[in-house]
């Protein structure tokens, strides 16, 4: 496949040197003379030759032997491997249209793949793969899809199959701000939805006026474009729109995030992993491995080294083409990569939302009576204290408490804890407490006994404003009669200690970004991440990454990557560890954006056997008012799935009726 004329090549399989296309159709055809067949010779050449290479050793067998090089594959090869094999002896487009036959064959359709195939492709290529299907089959590609699919999914495949996307990088600013208006009135004000309009835009627009039309949209609207495709759109037909989106925003990251859940969990989704592994080996497979390195913090190669087997594996990891983990440091550009991953989002000024809000027509006394009859007798009406608790503000909880004692001379809070029990207790009393009391209590309990939290420590100090520690500080004087630093005193040591004391202080700056002193503090990250000596770079970074404003660190960080091409979180996560690794981790994800950083603490704290209901319950009561909008916007970005969905499949009962009704929706 030819590389664009003075573009850099980011294919990872490259035209074998000194090629000789008969020598290689007979080194193939010896490795499958006689009983059996070397399987390694096999994919040692395939893997090692362009796409280009491969159709000349096809001519160059059927010449000498008078036979189908392809056939005599698929005879003596079997499975996944054959299938991988044969994949890369096809040209691109003849490969996604078998792909295309394949998924609109037989009982069903495997929507997935024509999703990734036409949302992917650009013009050109969606032109040779119609021209390929008709060459193969001697059918029509639109006219199989149509008799395959329904409703707005079939059009808008319709649309993509023309290929006629506008190319023009020069963009009309008008022409944005008129999307922007059609995009909106057509979903977020419409009653119902437009979909005529989300196709026409999405399928036929330039990608570089759809990333403008993207980033005011975010803008105008306050909330992603996705966010608003998921809430308007539906089934097949909104999986389709998402994947264009992240399409135009960066192939590259679509195919690694397809790649990523392609291998996690139990079972591997191999004719995914084949097709793109295949497809992107001469396109883009570098671009691809950075950012799967970068947003999952593991390499593409050490993911399908520890998925696959055999032969198999053996080829994958050829048309991987390396490991970046190898030298435990990223390529050059990943850093690059990894800035622009988050920079979009940290200049956007995102407006933050919570989920819960203050009641309307909010009635004290009445809230207050019904707590106490739901407390009354035998047994408990956990559902309306459920009700009431959740679906009001923080203030408010604190009116029924003080009206609650006036009305009956008792507190709410202890008659709560004696009615409640477990993971409802502790959610609905955090739910009563004021912020900074809950936070003050959260970091007495994680201090508390033998062993400390350092997890919990480190979420509350590394990611609270000034103000809301300086509260902290007043309500764990006020509560526990001891200081806070004295208590972290206590109970830590070294440089983690000292860490969060520095947090602890609530003396971070608040100003905006300086240039110039951000370029003097990633040069001194820089020269003592260079100087080998530990306990300086940990007392450097302590002094920057605690005390400057978060507008400011974000432009050291971008400084430091221009200087190092490495971004500051890899730094740390190589160079530290322990404690203070994990503290300084923190407040960069925080800086970078915090919503994700909770929404990845909240994503853990679910996964795999046994949940962190400590953890879950604390970052659903802490930011139910602040940013828990957000969170569950980049929670469903990142892993797929809605933060509803995964509360619903990994809690019960009242405990889960509380933190669904704070959750606030299904996204």
């Amino acid at each position: 496949m030819a590389k664009p004329q003075g573009a850099k090549y980011r294919g990872s399989i490259h035209d074998f040197p000194d090629f000789d296309p008969s020598q290689d159709a007979e080194a193939l055809y010896t490795a499958m003379k006689g009983f059996g067949s070397d399987k390694e010779s096999i994919l040692e050449l395939i893997t090692s030759r362009s796409n280009r290479q491969r159709q000349e050793i096809c001519q160059s067998y059927k010449s000498l032997y008078g036979k189908d090089l392809i056939a005599d594959l698929k005879y003596e090869l079997t499975g996944k491997f054959e299938r991988l094999i044969v994949g890369l002896m096809r040209p691109l487009a003849y490969c996604d249209a078998k792909e295309i036959k394949d998924a609109l064959s037989g009982i069903g359709t495997d929507e997935k793949c024509l999703i990734e195939i036409l949302a992917s492709r650009t013009n050109e290529q969606i032109h040779q793969l119609v021209a390929a299907y008709k060459d193969a089959y001697e059918r029509d590609l639109e006219a199989d899809i149509i008799g395959d699919t329904s409703g707005h999914f079939q059009k808008m495949l319709v649309v993509l199959l023309q290929g006629t996307r506008e190319e023009d990088d020069v963009v009309s600013e008008d022409l944005v701000q008129q999307d922007v208006q059609d995009l909106y009135e057509a979903g977020e004000l419409k009653w119902g939805t437009d979909e005529a309009q989300f196709i026409y835009i999405l399928g036929n627009r330039s990608k570089q006026h759809l990333r403008l039309v993207f980033d005011e949209y975010l803008k105008t609207t306050g909330k992603p474009i996705e966010a608003s495709i998921r809430g308007e759109l539906s089934g097949d037909f909104e999986k389709l729109m998402l994947a264009v989106v992240k399409c135009v925003r960066s192939t590259s990251e679509y195919f690694a995030e397809r790649l990523f859940k392609a291998m996690k969990g139990l079972g591997t989704r191999d004719n995914t992993l084949i097709r793109i592994m295949v497809s992107r080996s001469e396109l883009d497979m570098l671009d691809i491995r950075e950012i799967f390195r970068t947003k999952y913090e593991k390499s593409l190669y050490s993911m399908i080294k520890n998925d696959t087997s055999g032969e198999y594996k053996k080829a994958l990891l050829k048309l991987c083409g390396g490991d970046d983990d190898a030298a435990g440091q990223f390529f050059p550009e990943a850093a690059q990569v990894a800035y622009q991953m988050w920079e979009l989002s940290a200049v956007a000024r995102v407006e933050l939302n919570g989920t819960v809000r203050p009641a309307n027509d909010f009635n004290p006394d009445a809230d207050a009576k019904a707590l106490r009859k739901a407390m009354k007798g035998l047994g408990t009406d956990e559902d309306t204290i459920i009700d009431i608790v959740t679906h009001r503000s923080n203030d408010q909880r604190q009116q029924i408490r003080q009206t609650f004692k006036s009305h009956f001379g008792r507190d709410l809070m202890a008659d709560l804890k004696s009615e409640l029990s477990g993971d409802l207790a502790r959610l609905i009393l955090g739910l009563m407490m004021t912020p900074d009391h809950y936070d003050a209590k959260q970091l007495k309990k994680a201090m508390e006994g033998a062993g400390t939290d350092e997890k919990a420590l480190i979420e509350i100090l590394a990611t609270r404003t000034n103000a809301e520690i300086r509260a902290i500080n007043e309500a764990y004087k006020e509560d526990y009669h001891k200081s806070l630093e004295d208590a972290l005193s206590s109970d830590t040591s070294g440089h983690f200690k000292r860490i969060l004391i520095s947090l602890a202080t609530g003396n971070r700056e608040e100003g905006g970004e300086d240039r110039d002193k951000a370029r003097e503090d990633a040069q001194e990250i820089a020269d003592t991440s260079s100087s080998g000596d530990k306990t300086s770079l940990e007392t450097r970074f302590m002094m920057i990454l605690c005390t400057r404003s978060y507008p400011h660190l974000r432009r050291v960080f971008q400084e430091f990557i221009k200087m190092t091409n490495y971004d500051v979180e890899h730094v740390i996560k190589k160079e530290m560890s322990g404690d203070v690794k994990d503290a300084f981790v923190a407040i960069v994800q925080s800086v970078k954006n915090k919503p994700l950083f909770f929404a990845d603490k909240l994503y853990k704290s679910m996964k795999g056997a046994g949940t962190d209901e400590k953890t879950l319950t604390r970052i659903m009561v802490s930011r139910s008012e602040i940013d828990l909008l957000n969170i569950r916007r980049e929670f469903i970005e990142k892993y797929d799935k809605s933060l509803h969905q995964a509360i619903e499949g990994d809690t019960s009962g009242d405990f889960q009726k509380a933190l669904l009704a704070i959750c606030g929706g299904e996204d």
